[in-house]
Parts: structure tokens; C-alpha cells; sequence
């Protein structure tokens, strides 16, 4: 299955159950954050963590990107492919490689 056809399953879930009306950009950019921070509980007490309920808050993060991305009109796949080669101008391989410095500190 590609990335395109994930976008559409995704889509047409939310337009099934007539959801649209309630994703607007604000709430859906609340929707990521929260389900960012049920991502980040996972690992809350311990390195250890269940990796199907953090695949399942994965899901629902990228779940939620993919509709911004949708409600916004962004191409979401040229907007990361633009950002990586912006990053890769900031973080040059032959400064970054093995380094969590900032860019502006590199």
C-alpha cells in the first residue's frame, strides 16, 4: 500500500462518520499535541515500554498529521521532502555527523 492510498483510507474514514466538520486546524493541531503527550506516557517511568500502545499513539499522531495536511491543502509529502533538504543545509554531514548540536552551534 503507498503512502497515497494511506491518505485516502485516512480521509475517507473521517468522511464516513461526517468528523470533517470538527477537524478544523486548531483542533486537529490540539489533537497531535495530545496524542503526542499519550505517546510520550508511554515511556513516562521507565525506558521499558509496550510497543503495540506506542505504535497505536504513533498512528494516531501521523493519523492526525495526515488530516491537517488534508484540511490545509498541504502536499505532506513535498512539505517533508522540502524540510529534509532544508535540514540537510543546516546540518551538513561533514558538521552533524555524530553531533546533537543545534545548527547555529555546529
Amino acid at each position: 500500500m503507498s503512502f497515497s492510498d494511506v491518505k485516502r483510507e485516512v480521509v475517507k474514514f473521517t468522511e464516513d462518520r461526517n468528523w470533517d466538520q470538527f477537524h478544523t486546524p486548531e483542533n486537529l493541531a490540539k489533537s497531535i499535541s495530545i496524542e503526542a503527550a499519550e505517546l510520550l506516557e508511554c515511556f513516562q517511568w521507565s525506558p521499558d515500554y509496550d510497543k503495540e500502545a506506542a505504535t497505536e499513539e504513533l498512528a494516531d499522531i501521523m493519523n492526525y498529521c495526515i488530516l491537517m495536511a488534508d484540511k490545509m491543502g498541504i502536499d505532506i509529502e513535498d512539505a517533508i521532502m522540502n524540510k529534509i533538504r532544508k535540514n540537510a543545509e543546516k546540518y551538513p554531514v561533514e558538521k552533524s555527523y555524530g553531533n546533537s548540536k543545534k545548527y547555529t552551534e555546529l
